[in-house]
């Protein structure tokens, strides 16, 4: 069985210091924890903040800084590669080596070109996230009360068909519910949500509706569930709210990632994580809820596993970092799934439709 997470935000925290060959405090992601948890394959995403959606040059030079980071890590760790292809990650696991594949999460780094777009592609980038928090100009996202476009821009529909013809993956999670539709309407591929959640069970704007979930099946596509506890169990977000750790939080991230050197904004930071950590999270056991609704919907081939690991600030309860990342598969055998439907939700539905995207 291959195991596949299908959403990391580790190139970011790379950026902020950290070696991912060592087993890191505070960290969700890195290699000793990748292998503790079974995981053969991750995809890496270039995240681009939404502060840069007007400014293409600097968004583009970030993700590339990005991906230089990640290279530079895995120059120092041969037991992990770059990936492209399904072929190739089948080929790494027999040899014993963890499968890096790339994405990049908010489009706004390709500016107006499909040139960009093109060039992306040529660096290993095997799927890019539309938009992410902001308006772009590719499309609307879901976290903003009014749309630019009211849904994807005219730019945006002809990326859509370059991604087709590049054999691309398109990740419809952040994207405005307009902008889902015309994805939908306009792909002659699947599409994939790398990382989201059912709205039936966790009622935020970030999640899928079930006709959502409904159109993704039904042209070969797959829901990969997130592992963030505001998306998977809507009682989280109040008791978030209501802790106020959020709004300190957030200004002693940013001063963190302005800083990554200084020990003092570090363990800061890590003192919010503890805050956030003794909240009561949602068991780990919710995420299997999640995959539960999909196959009721849809059946067992149209879910997978896209955690957001480095992106989210807190996790489920018992769900604390990658390393146990099987568990989601032990609670999946508990509740009578087969190996082989298990399998299908590791990675089967996933590499499906890496395979028919090509």
């Amino acid at each position: 069985m291959f195991v596949l997470d299908s959403h990391c935000d580790t190139p970011s925290q790379i950026l902020r210091l950290r070696d991912i060959s060592i087993d890191n405090d505070y960290a969700q992601v890195d290699i000793p924890k990748l292998k503790r948890g079974g995981v053969d394959g991750v995809f890496f995403a270039l995240y681009i903040p939404s502060s840069m959606d007007t400014d293409p040059d600097a968004a583009r030079a970030y993700a590339y800084r990005m991906l230089d980071g990640v290279r530079n890590s895995l120059d120092n760790n041969p037991d992990a590669v770059i990936t492209t292809s399904v072929q190739q990650a089948l080929e790494n696991q027999s040899k014993g080596l963890l499968s890096i594949f790339i994405g990049l999460e908010n489009g706004a780094a390709i500016g107006d070109s499909l040139d960009e777009l093109q060039r992306f592609y040529a660096a290993g980038v095997r799927y890019v996230t539309l938009c992410h928090t902001g308006n772009n100009q590719i499309c609307d996202s879901c976290a903003q009360k009014s749309g630019r476009w009211n849904g994807l821009s005219p730019f945006g529909k002809e990326v859509i068909a370059e991604m087709n013809r590049l054999g691309m993956l398109i990740d419809v999670s952040h994207i405005s519910d307009a902008a889902f539709y015309d994805v939908i309407n306009l792909s002659t591929k699947p599409v994939v949500a790398t990382h989201s959640c059912c709205r039936a069970l966790a009622d935020h704007p970030r999640n899928l509706t079930d006709d959502m979930i409904r159109k993704i099946a039904a042209g070969g596509g797959v829901v990969q569930v997130n592992f963030y506890p505001v998306f998977i169990d809507d009682r989280f977000q109040h008791i978030l709210n209501d802790s106020g750790i959020m709004e300190k939080g957030e200004m002693i991230e940013s001063e963190f990632i302005a800083d990554p050197a200084n020990p003092l904004k570090r363990s800061a930071w890590n003192a919010v994580q503890d805050e956030l950590n003794a909240l009561e999270r949602p068991s780990y056991k919710r995420i299997v809820d999640h995959i539960d609704h999909i196959v009721r919907l849809v059946g067992i081939d149209y879910v997978g596993l896209g955690s957001d690991f480095d992106g989210i600030e807190v996790t489920p309860d018992g769900m604390e970092d990658i390393s146990r990342f099987s568990r989601v598969l032990d609670e999946m055998r508990a509740r009578g799934y087969s190996e082989s439907d298990i399998e299908k939700v590791a990675s089967g539905n996933f590499f499906r439709v890496m395979l028919a995207c090509q």
